[in-house]
């Protein structure tokens, strides 16, 4: 579940905090190499244009090709070569007063592999790589500063302009995981907040980063939570009223939702208020059935909001429990479905209305969720077929979106496939 989402995400935080510590090093360079005296400087190059390199050959020490003053720009074309002992390759540079320790250096890996080849032949053991410690051409002043500087340097600033650039890779990380327009809004400012203008310790970026994603995504599901079972014990009948598109997987929820209630000792009628499609009447009779609840239904093509109403007064005649009313399936654009969304809403009153919306549509799924929000006042959410949604743009986007809560996912084809939301959980399943 949600594994594109986190394969996504992985990839995106690491690539965005290499190179917020990249932009770091950078202006950290730039800003303390102001800080040097020109004076300074200028007598260290002088002094670095004195200084006298020779190329010495790795495998016989002879000195093979002068190096010109620091300062030129010379550029060798062709490999170096020994005219002692036919070695070519590239040579290291070393000053003219170590070449003697050089040499001393040559000799003594000679001496080493020369052992190692006789351990070697009495063991029975491979060869030890053993490589010649090649002396470094020293740091200039400069350099010399410059790096002592940014090794006392902790802490350091990002510009706006440039959390912005390095900001773009994560973002299209969430566009393609279909997050919503808005959320990706929010974690880009949560995550301003974090970096820009603020001091942050270099080696704790991408730690920094990731607390910030997760403080942010976190925040998106801080919206009043619905405990149903116990909201369902505080009137009798309770009745809630599920609506959704078609083949949003209402009709099965509704289903996961009545046996979850009757594990839990609560009595339970169907409404079948999907009067559109006889197969809906169908569909939700067999579901009755195997769970041994009543089902109140009218003929093909009856007054939705008439089923409806019957459910709720055969429930309150048989000391009811719980009323589980399914609707139509209908687009957010069919204005005149959605009127008579709003009278089924209207005549039958209920405590709850709730949205069954498919995790695996993204952003359609948010939208449309939004859409029925707006026309009904939704009280909670459903996502169907969270089991095989890789992406996780719905669920990490439709409760900021319409401010209800998720009260449930759906796992599966069986009944029992009905899991409380968890947003610790969701948060583990995409890496935060």
């Amino acid at each position: 579940m949600f594994g594109f989402l986190k394969n996504k995400l992985k990839g995106a935080l690491s690539k965005f905090s290499k190179d917020v510590e990249e932009e770091i090093k950078e202006e950290q360079v730039e800003e303390k190499a102001k800080e040097i005296p020109k004076e300074e400087a200028k007598a260290e190059e002088k002094k670095e244009v004195k200084k006298h390199f020779v190329k010495i050959c790795p495998k016989c020490g002879s000195i093979n090709t002068t190096i010109p003053p620091a300062g030129m720009d010379v550029k060798l074309t062709v490999p170096d070569f020994c005219s002692d002992c036919e070695n070519s390759g590239v040579f290291p540079e070393v000053e003219e007063d170590k070449i003697e320790d050089f040499r001393k250096e040559i000799k003594k890996v000679e001496e080493q592999k020369l052992k190692a080849k006789e351990e070697k032949e009495i063991k029975k053991e491979p060869e030890p790589k053993v490589e010649p410690k090649i002396e470094k051409p020293k740091k200039g002043f400069f350099k010399k500063i410059t790096s002592k500087v940014s090794e006392k340097v902790t802490t350091t600033k990002i510009s706006d302009k440039k959390f912005d650039e390095l900001f773009w890779g994560l973002e299209v990380a969430l566009l393609e995981n279909n997050a919503a327009v808005e959320v990706i809004e929010k974690i880009k400012e949560d995550l301003k907040k974090e970096l820009v203008d603020k001091p942050i310790a270099r080696g704790r970026i991408q730690d920094t980063v990731i607390a910030s994603l997760k403080k942010s995504i976190s925040e998106l599901f801080d919206v009043e939570q619905i405990n149903l079972l116990e909201k369902i014990k505080s009137k009798k009948p309770f009745v809630i009223c599920f609506v959704g598109v078609n083949g949003s997987g209402k009709t099965t929820s509704i289903a996961k939702v009545a046996n979850l209630l009757l594990k839990n000792n609560l009595s339970v009628v169907l409404a079948a208020a999907d009067t559109f499609r006889a197969a809906a009447i169908d569909q939700l009779q067999l579901h009755a059935d195997k769970l041994g609840v009543k089902l109140i239904k009218h003929d093909y093509g009856s007054d939705a909001a008439a089923v409806a109403f019957d459910a709720v007064k055969h429930a309150e005649a048989k000391n009811k429990d719980v009323v589980l009313i399914d609707t139509a399936g209908r687009l957010h654009s069919d204005s005149n479905l959605i009127e008579e969304m709003k009278k089924i809403v209207r005549i039958s009153k209920p405590d709850m209305v709730v949205f069954v919306g498919e995790s695996i549509t993204g952003n359609d799924c948010t939208e449309q969720a939004q859409r029925f929000n707006e026309a009904v006042d939704l009280d909670g959410i459903i996502l169907s077929k969270a089991d095989v949604d890789e992406k996780g743009g719905a669920a990490i986007s439709v409760s900021y979106v319409t401010k209800k809560p998720i009260l449930y996912i759906g796992t599966g084809q069986e009944y029992d496939d009905l899991q409380p939301f968890n947003k610790e959980k969701l948060l583990a399943s995409i890496g935060l």
